[in-house]
C-alpha cells in the first residue's frame, strides 16, 4: 500500500517535531552549501559575474532537485514502499521547526538564568547582527526577530513547495533559500554574483510569506494574544522591511506580541537601522521568546493545512474540470 502525498508531508512534520536536527546526522543543507562552495569556485572563472551567478545557481538548484529524484527513483526501483520511506525522510529534514524551537528556547533558556555573555553567544548561533554587546532586550529581539523570519523560510515555505512537488520541490526549494543565505550578500563580493541568488530566493518566498503572514493573526487569536493588531500591524508596517518577505512575518508577530521589533543592528562593528514595525506596548524581554515559539508553532501548523486543503481543493476542481 502506497502512501499518498497528506500521509508523506504530515509524517515529516511530526518527525520534526519529535527529532529536530541532531548533531550526529549529516543534514542535506550542508551538503548543498559543500556543492555551492566547489560551484562557486568554477563559475567565478566565468567572464561575467552576473552570468556566473545565474550558472552556479542553475548548477546547485539543478543538481539538489536531481538528487533527490534520483533517489526517490533508486528506492522505487527496489519496492515502491521504499520510496516512500525515503520521501518522507527527505521531507523531513527539509523542515526546521523543532530545530527553530530549540535554538531560541536555549537563548530564552539563559537569559532565565541570567547568564548575558551565554544569551549572547546562543543569539549570534542564529542571527547573523554582532552580538557581543547587546543588553537583555537586545538579545530578546534579535530571538524573535528570527523565529518570525524563519518561520516561512524555515518551515512554511518549505511546507508549501512539498505540498506543490513532494521532496523534489521541497530540495530545490532548500536550495534556493540556501544559496540566498550564502551569497546573496549586499557586499563587495557577491552583489553581482549573488544578484541571482537573492533575486530567485524573493520570488520562491512571495506566495509563501502573503499565506503564512495572515495565519499569524489566527495563531494570535488561538493562543489568546492579540490577533486584529497583529492585521492591523502588518498592514501598516509589513513593507517596511528591507525583505519584500521577511518583514510580513515580523510585522504580523510584532503585532501579536504587542511589541517593537527593528531598530538598529551592528554588523561587523558597522550601525544599520532596521525600519520599526509595531508599537510598544509591552517592554521586549525574554517572556516574549516563548510567545514568539508559540505563534510560529501554531502558524505553521496552520499552513500546513491550508496549503494541504489547496491542492485538495485544485486536483478535485481538476478532477471535475478536466477529467
Amino acid at each position: 500500500m502506497s502512501l499518498g502525498l497528506w500521509d508523506k508531508i504530515l509524517l515529516a512534520f511530526a518527525l520534526d517535531l519529535l527529532l529536530g536536527d541532531p548533531r550526529w546526522l549529516p543534514h542535506p543543507v550542508r551538503l548543498i552549501g559543500v556543492w555551492a562552495k566547489c560551484v562557486e569556485a568554477f563559475c567565478r572563472r566565468l567572464p561575467w559575474l552576473y552570468v556566473a551567478g545565474v550558472v552556479g545557481e542553475l548548477a546547485v538548484v539543478g543538481v539538489t532537485a536531481g538528487a533527490a529524484f534520483g533517489l526517490l527513483c533508486l528506492a522505487e526501483s527496489w519496492q515502491p514502499l521504499a520510496r516512500d520511506i525515503v520521501e518522507v525522510l527527505l521531507l523531513y529534514t527539509a523542515f526546521a521547526a523543532r530545530d527553530l524551537l530549540n535554538h531560541s528556547a536555549r537563548v530564552y533558556q539563559a537569559l532565565r538564568a541570567e547568564d548575558l555573555p551565554e544569551a549572547r553567544r546562543r543569539v549570534g548561533m542564529i542571527v547573523g547582527r554582532d552580538t557581543r554587546d547587546l543588553d537583555e532586550a537586545g538579545v530578546s529581539r534579535a530571538a524573535v526577530e528570527s523565529v518570525a523570519e524563519s518561520t516561512v523560510d524555515g518551515v512554511t515555505a518549505p511546507l508549501f513547495f512539498a505540498v506543490l512537488g513532494g521532496a523534489v520541490g521541497a530540495f530545490a526549494y532548500k536550495a534556493i533559500n540556501t544559496l540566498d543565505s550564502m551569497w546573496g550578500h549586499k557586499d563587495e563580493r557577491y552583489l553581482r554574483y549573488g544578484w541571482a541568488a537573492a533575486r530567485t530566493d524573493d520570488v520562491a518566498n512571495y506566495l509563501p510569506a502573503r499565506l503564512t503572514a495572515p495565519l499569524v493573526a489566527f495563531a494570535a487569536l488561538i493562543l489568546g494574544l492579540r490577533p486584529w493588531r497583529a492585521l492591523r500591524i502588518l498592514w501598516r508596517d509589513g513593507r517596511k522591511h528591507p525583505s519584500p518577505n521577511a518583514g510580513l512575518t515580523e510585522a504580523a508577530m510584532a503585532g501579536a506580541l504587542g511589541v517593537q521589533l527593528g531598530g538598529t543592528n551592528y554588523y561587523d562593528g558597522e550601525p544599520h537601522e532596521r525600519p520599526r514595525q509595531g508599537d510598544p506596548d509591552r517592554p521586549l524581554d525574554r517572556n516574549q521568546i516563548p510567545r514568539a515559539n508559540a505563534l510560529m508553532l501554531i502558524t505553521s501548523s496552520l499552513a500546513l493545512f491550508l496549503f494541504l486543503g489547496l491542492r485538495l481543493a485544485a486536483e478535485t476542481l481538476w478532477r471535475r474540470y478536466a477529467g
